[in-house]
């Protein structure tokens, strides 16, 4: 099968946009050029200068199944990826039952292999049950397909546990992905600790909660060699002490979300679930320090967080809604509208920070427009605004604070291996 991208605006070599077709073959980019003989080619795609950028890869997303799927299902989670530009997605392991073993494992990959849309890789757990006890066998789930090991949507709460899984990570070189959260800290909150927090009556998160149990886990790592990823940096002194590590020579990257860049705590309108996060959005002062973070290169890349749930969970007070927001469908978008227009970030950057910077960080074949790379590629329109619209997302979940917002950069293409997965007007 042959299939021709023609004039596709994206960057080449120098860091430049410029036009170019690409020559798709047997899944993979044949030849990127300019006048191809079109009657050579199976489909042809008439792009007409749109910006094509590789397919966007987050390492941060909640599929929820097995065992959650009300909330969402491997379907439609990745349907939700590709809708959003996404072409590999790294999917974690709160689910239920949790793959801790070789069996549990297998499932979900026999899931992924029948219903994804884009390419899905699963992180493998820590520890039994996402406890902070005993470790899983490392060995056994990285052969089993396991790229990585997390516990998200939980810290490891004993440094001992911790330090023993970095060791078996070690050996057998495979990252350590952290959700940071000091438990012994948390003193049921549910937002950020800060003025809005008590404008609402509401238990707040002190930013110590997660920066503390970084400052351990980077000493860890230096003393296991560990290579050691911290999920959704969200405050300012987890930024400091991850920065002092990277110069200490610690073997540490990170990633933040679009919306702890976007939002504060002092955005939040009401006491309401749609706004409840882990981390909690945080104070101007954490939003700009992970806004330098990235531009002097102690963030690495930007993920998600994609967090489904249902409706009726989701309509409630802080204290009793689950933590967690969609995030799949419009994060691009949200960063070209309200960074890359107004200029604080370069439109380069954002794609280096989605695209080639979390695939090199976890070893993954994607990131790239390249010949000989895998045909993973997004078509977006950067001109013409949009509507974010809960109600046709592709996502189960409809749980964010972002619908109404206007938008640029909709997704018009995405294909996976070189077969479209995605087009706009088509699945909406």
């Amino acid at each position: 099968m042959r299939t021709l991208l023609k004039q596709a605006k994206m960057f080449i070599a120098t860091g430049e946009l410029a036009i170019r077709d690409i020559w798709i073959e047997d899944g993979r980019i044949h030849a990127i050029g300019e006048n191809f003989a079109e009657e050579s080619f199976d489909e042809i795609y008439a792009l007409d200068g749109k910006f094509t950028s590789p397919g966007l890869v987050d390492v941060h997303v909640h599929f929820r199944e097995p065992g959650f799927t009300y909330k969402e299902t491997i379907a439609t989670g990745s349907m939700a990826a590709a809708r959003g530009g996404f072409t590999t997605v790294c999917a974690m392991p709160n689910v239920n039952p949790v793959p801790e073993n070789k069996e549990n494992f297998q499932k979900i990959q026999e899931i992924i292999a029948k219903d994804a849309k884009v390419n899905v890789l699963q992180y493998a757990s820590i520890t039994k049950g996402l406890r902070s006890e005993e470790l899983v066998d490392f060995s056994s789930l990285k052969e089993s397909g396991a790229f990585a090991f997390t516990n998200d949507g939980v810290g490891v709460q004993t440094a001992g546990t911790m330090y023993l899984a970095m060791k078996e990570a070690a050996k057998i070189q495979m990252p350590i992905v952290a959700h940071t959260e000091d438990e012994s800290l948390l003193f049921g909150g549910v937002m950020h600790e800060g003025k809005r927090s008590k404008e609402l009556g509401l238990p707040g998160i002190l930013s110590v909660t997660e920066s503390s149990q970084i400052a351990r886990d980077l000493l860890l790592a230096e003393a296991t060699g560990v290579h050691y990823h911290v999920c959704h940096v969200s405050t300012k002194e987890s930024v400091r002490v991850i920065r002092d590590a990277k110069a200490a020579g610690i073997h540490v990257t990170c990633e933040v979300c679009p919306h702890h860049l976007r939002l504060i705590d002092e955005d939040i309108p009401t006491d309401f679930g749609f706004w409840k996060m882990n981390p909690p959005l945080r104070s101007s002062e954490d939003q700009q320090a992970l806004i330098e973070g990235l531009l002097d290169g102690t963030i690495d890349c930007i993920s998600t967080d994609h967090a489904p749930h249902g409706l009726e969970e989701k309509s409630q007070s802080f204290l009793n809604a689950p933590f967690g927001i969609v995030g799949s469908e419009y994060a691009f978008q949200l960063m070209y509208s309200q960074f890359v227009r107004p200029g604080i970030f370069t439109l380069k950057q954002v794609i280096d920070w989605m695209t080639k910077k979390p695939a090199d960080i976890f070893g993954i074949e994607a990131g790239y427009i390249e010949i000989g790379r895998p045909a993973d590629i997004a078509v977006f329109d950067l001109d013409q605004d949009y509507q974010v619209d809960a109600t046709k997302f592709e996502s189960m979940g409809v749980n964010t604070p972002f619908d109404g917002w206007t938008l640029a950069g909709d997704t018009l293409y995405t294909f996976v291996n070189g077969k479209l997965v995605w087009q706009k007007g088509e699945q909406e």
